[in-house]
């Protein structure tokens, strides 16, 4: 029997969840008679991570009533993995933007008290360790909300929590780097700032300047100042977790995907997930890859290893050189006038091209 490809897709953010993005290229596969394909949906430690986890992993699911940025009551999930102690959220179910209308957004009042309170549940449901995917927050509270929830339970009850960050970000640059998205303008921006800084003073250890304790507006990072929380990478983690590697060595090619793919350098992003953790693991192990995006600006599909040579060469490759004159006539060959201009100099035409454009 041949061997199979893996089909390793995260979430198309709008459009489909991973593991319809995966299910649909399987068939596709499967139609043009390939073998049926190792369905390896994925996440990035945002949005979806729970999902991919549980499907991987196994478990059940359990929902508690928590609130939601704005503090209306919502419906919301976490899992309980199969080895019993575990369980794993996505703090967007509690406190994700996409609760929050656009014409609703306030990123100086959304609070993160709901993702405590599913923290909260978790632990009562036994769980010794919690693993909290960080990612599509409506938030920049810096966990304050979170903190109060957890306390007003009665603490962790010598849980773990496990922070799974999408981000490298610090803390304190949280407000300028996504406070915009989430509805703050400038002004905003500065007074979060701000109230980050005086927040960050009052932990029992500070989270400014770590990497990682920016995600979800700050929420990783005071988690882990106030409760000593891990920060881990959410991309490699989760392929860790779904044994990616084992199943990229035993595939002939790999297919991956997320809504888009572009070769724009993100000093936010984490180091596993520029731009695609797992085609950057295949490209690793020589495999075969190729990606698909959603978004137009992905630039269509191509393989991992052509990816990584076009961000080299646009790394060493010469800008092109720009003419920066006000010269507006055209140079004349039969006249013998040229633009004498230099390049990226910005000093003004001297010629007598456009000396002679004017007498005419």
């Amino acid at each position: 029997m041949a061997a199979p490809v893996l089909v390793a897709p995260d979430s198309f953010k709008g459009t489909f969840r991973a593991p319809e993005v995966a299910a649909a290229i399987g068939r596709g596969l499967e139609a043009a008679g390939f073998e049926p394909p190792d369905l390896c949906p994925v996440a990035d430690g945002g949005e979806g991570t729970m999902e991919a986890l549980l499907t991987a992993l196994g478990g059940e699911t359990a929902a508690a009533t928590v609130h939601d940025p704005l503090g209306r009551e919502v419906q919301a999930g976490f899992a309980l993995l199969d080895d019993g102690g575990t369980a794993v959220l996505d703090m967007a179910q509690a406190s994700g933007l996409g609760l929050v209308a656009e014409d609703e957004r306030d990123a100086e009042a959304a609070s993160t008290y709901g993702t405590g309170e599913l923290v909260a549940a978790a632990v009562e449901a036994g769980a010794e360790v919690v693993l909290v995917a960080c990612g599509g927050s409506a938030t920049t509270d810096g966990a304050a909300g979170a903190i109060a929830a957890i306390e007003d339970a009665g603490g962790l009850g010598g849980a773990r929590l496990v922070m799974l960050c999408d981000v490298r970000t610090p803390f304190e640059r949280a407000p300028e780097v996504f406070g915009p998205q989430k509805g703050a303008d400038a002004g905003a921006v500065r007074r979060l700032r701000a109230r980050l800084e005086e927040l960050a003073a009052s932990f029992p250890r500070d989270p400014r300047g770590v990497p990682m304790t920016g995600c979800a507006g700050g929420l990783s990072g005071g988690l882990w100042a106030r409760f000593g929380a891990v920060l881990e990478p959410g991309a490699g983690f989760v392929l860790d977790a779904l044994d990616f590697d084992a199943r990229m060595r035993r595939a002939r090619a790999v297919i991956v995907g997320e809504g888009r793919i572009d070769t724009r350098p993100s000093r936010a992003r984490s180091p596993a997930r520029s731009p695609c953790a797992p085609a950057r693991r295949a490209s690793r192990a020589a495999r075969s890859s190729a990606a698909t995006s959603s978004a137009r600006s992905g630039r269509g599909c191509w393989t991992s290893s052509a990816c990584s040579r076009r961000r080299r060469s646009r790394r060493s490759r010469p800008r092109p050189r720009r003419w920066r004159t006000s010269c507006s006539a055209p140079a004349s060959p039969s006249a013998g006038r040229r633009c004498t201009a230099r390049p990226s100099t910005g000093r003004r035409c001297s010629s007598r091209a456009r000396r002679g454009a004017s007498r005419r």
